[in-house]
């Protein structure tokens, strides 16, 4: 199991935007042994939320070999052109390390500020993941637009589910990866979920986790804080949220992370809630090494 890191594009305390160390932040996964920056997509959020794309498109110098995974982008929203166009522009100027990964976004927020039926979301969706491959020239139909991915079959394509029967059918027929949401599911159900998934599509489909939202610490009552303001932020009940978060010692962290690598998931992408480098060298220090990496079957 590789670990990835999202970038920090959301000022969850009021303190403002980790902006001007966004490549500071970059070069640190980069050199701890992250594989992967991710970044996620809102229009409107409870919090300031930076442009995901453009976020990403701005570390690129600083983030050496690393994948630039959106987590997700959404294609309904911002439109299939507009979507495709930006990613082939971030596929090209990385050098073809671009993973894209779309959803069908679970803000009613967000599906209002562009005036899209937010009950209509699932059918545009899979209407507009198929108007994205055409115009990455991935599959046939459309014209492909202007610049091309660097590699032939374009960039990968994962596609976000929390894990229903319908959204895994959907990652199956549509994915080449499943994207899982941390704090919507569980190991457990992640295991009986790729599993779906590789039945669905004939093949056994690559799964990342994502937004694993972290904060390692000692502190019991440090721990206790961290979790009540992200169950806020959320909406989440902190009890339920509490078991699907890096966010307390580093050994329980690690039988979380060690629960997914026995699932099966092949990347966990984590997310430092403040402190964002020093976090980073956490969970590769005093997390990572005590993760158990058995797989199931």
């Amino acid at each position: 199991m590789r670990y990835g890191a999202h970038l920090p594009l959301v000022d969850l305390d009021g303190r403002g935007w980790p902006v001007s160390s966004l490549p500071s932040y970059a070069r640190v996964a980069d050199e701890l042994g992250f594989t992967t920056l991710a970044a996620n997509d809102h229009l409107v959020f409870q919090r300031p939320w930076l442009d995901g794309i453009v976020a990403l498109a701005s570390v690129v110098g600083a983030s050496g070999d690393l994948d630039l995974a959106t987590t997700v982008a959404l294609p309904a929203v911002r439109g299939p052109a507009a979507l495709a166009k930006a990613a082939a522009a971030l596929d090209v100027l990385s050098g073809g390390r671009l993973v894209l990964g779309l959803g069908a976004g679970s803000s009613r927020a967000d599906h209002a500020a562009v005036g899209a039926d937010f009950d209509r979301r699932w059918s545009r969706f899979e209407e507009a993941v198929r108007a994205v491959r055409s115009h990455l020239g991935i599959d046939d139909g459309a014209a492909a637009l202007e610049p091309r991915p660097v590699r032939p079959g374009g960039p990968p394509i994962w596609i976000a589910s929390w894990g229903s029967p319908a959204g895994l059918r959907r990652v199956a027929r549509l994915g080449d990866g499943w994207l899982a949401s941390a704090y919507n599911t569980t190991p457990t159900e992640l295991a009986r979920g790729r599993a779906l998934v590789a039945e669905r599509a004939g093949r056994r489909l690559p799964c990342t986790v994502a937004t694993l939202w972290t904060w390692v610490t000692d502190d019991e009552r440090e721990r206790g804080d961290r979790v009540a303001r992200l169950a806020d932020v959320l909406g989440r009940p902190e009890r339920e949220l509490a078991g699907r978060v890096l966010v307390g010692p580093p050994e329980p962290c690690a039988e979380l992370l060690s629960a997914y690598a026995a699932a099966g998931a092949d990347l966990v992408l984590v997310w430092p809630l403040a402190d964002h480098e020093r976090q980073l060298e956490r969970v590769m220090r005093d997390v990572a090494p005590h993760v158990r990496h058995g797989v199931l079957p």
